[in-house]
């Protein structure tokens, strides 16, 4: 990333690791960073619409706060004075919690939610909300893809990509549910990382489906989000989720040349031909790096899965605001919410029996790949006059299964916008799929470290 060192401005392109080491290190402070975050937002919200909340004399206060700590020879976090934008669906203290909808505007949570209290224990300056769909489902939010406002950022965490993409804050948080953390990485061109699910927690964070809600990052570079997984999770009493040093891993050289699997889905005819097309020439490209990894068939019917059991929990922890608030809900949401009071017990829990047993099935394909290549979406981002954030067809396996994933800024589409390639990796395996992106990023000698 090219860094203008002539101007205060130039160093909102900072990647967050490499601005925690310059704040630590005394080369310039939290203040002067976050004001030209600030400055950035300035110049370029009008045309981005990446926020929801932003209030400019409290971020300036908390980074000012951080530079007095280091002043006063204090102790700093690994994010000390990293400013980090929130996707609004997640409490922040002072802050109001929207969740993309009017009929939450204004709303003021009690507290921080948990992963919000671990970013300020180590230093992080909480910027603002950014810009979720409503409810975190499909009806778009005003955010506009930073490469192009005609075109959509993606959804559900559009505003967390957008503001990423456009150098307006080195880090934010977004979620995923389906494809909403990995489809914006692609279609805004940043690195997009969902850890595996229960990584972190989700206490104080809007409840979609608990059995397929995830918390994940977004920033510049495999370190950035490595660094920022380090101190968001596991979640207490959880010791299997990511043991390990996982940032130590992530950023050291494999002891074994990776092998990667390619894995098209079942759902490889929903890509656009330009984008099969890309995937066929990276994957000659790679040459011994790579095999075909083909499913089970039973992979075919995850779509359906997914759908009866987050309409059925989104029915179930939100059909109470469609009884209360009538006619306020997009037709979108509320017909999702209409149909997830239909599934029966039956359909529910043989679609969370097929959770286990579908993650399961994939043991033998990561017993033989340390990662698995496939799109992070169907292709480039879409117009935004389309009113929809994209198809998350090809993050809906990886979600269902609760797996790690993480997309790339690897390829281009015919319209020279972002396309992400995505890598899976097996579950509660974080560091080691990390450490195999920074590989491929540098095979291809498109370094992401």
């Amino acid at each position: 990333m090219t860094i203008d060192k002539s101007g205060e401005t130039g160093l909102a392109d900072l990647a967050a690791a490499e601005a925690a080491r310059r704040i630590a290190a005394c080369e310039v402070s939290s203040a002067e960073l976050v004001e030209a975050c600030l400055k950035r937002i300035k110049a370029d919200e009008s045309r981005v619409g990446a926020w929801a909340f932003l209030d400019p004399v409290k971020a300036i206060a908390q980074a000012e706060n951080c530079d007095k700590r280091q002043a006063d020879g204090l102790p700093l976090g690994p994010l000390h004075g990293v400013p980090v934008g929130i996707k609004d669906i997640i409490d922040v203290d002072g802050m109001p919690t929207g969740n993309g909808s009017k009929i939450d505007e204004g709303k003021m949570p009690a507290s921080d939610a948990t992963l919000v209290s671990r970013l300020r224990n180590v230093g992080a300056v909480i910027l603002g909300k950014t810009v979720t769909t409503e409810f975190a489902y499909f009806h778009p939010g005003k955010t506009r893809n930073p490469h192009d406002p005609s075109r959509t950022p993606g959804g559900s965490s559009s505003g967390s990509a957008a503001c990423v993409a456009a150098n307006m804050t080195p880090l934010a948080i977004g979620s995923q549910t389906n494809g909403s953390m990995i489809r914006p990485a692609s279609f805004c061109g940043v690195v997009g990382y969902k850890p595996s699910r229960g990584s972190i927690p989700l206490t104080g964070v809007l409840a979609l489906s608990g059995a397929l809600d995830q918390i994940g990052i977004y920033g510049h570079t495999i370190e950035d989000v490595a660094l920022v997984e380090t101190v968001m999770g596991p979640e207490p009493g959880k010791l299997g989720v990511n043991p390990g040093p996982l940032m130590a891993t992530a950023m050291s050289a494999p002891l074994v040349r990776p092998k990667l699997g390619f894995v098209r889905t079942p759902y490889w005819d929903h890509a656009e031909p330009e984008t099969r097309s890309a995937f066929e020439k990276l994957v000659v490209a790679l040459g011994a790096d790579i095999e075909e990894a083909p499913l089970p068939e039973e992979f075919a019917s995850t779509a359906g899965w997914l759908r009866t059991i987050m309409s059925a929990e989104m029915a179930h922890n939100m059909g109470h605001i469609l009884d209360t608030h009538p006619g306020e809900m997009s037709k979108v949401l509320s017909d999702y919410l209409i149909e997830g009071r239909q599934v029966a017990a039956t359909e529910y829990l043989a679609a969370r029996t097929r959770q286990n047993q579908l993650r399961e099935a994939l043991a033998p394909t990561f017993g033989r790949f340390d990662a698995l290549l496939t799109p992070a979406a169907v292709g480039e981002a879409i117009p935004f006059d389309q009113g929809s954030t994209g198809d998350p067809i090809f993050c809906t396996i990886w979600t269902f299964c609760g797996l790690p994933s993480v997309s790339l800024p690897l390829l281009k589409g015919p319209n020279g916008l972002p396309v992400g390639v995505q890598l899976v990796g097996a579950p509660n395996n974080d560091a080691q799929l990390l450490r195999t992106a920074r590989w491929l990023t540098e095979r291809l000698g498109v370094p992401l470290g």
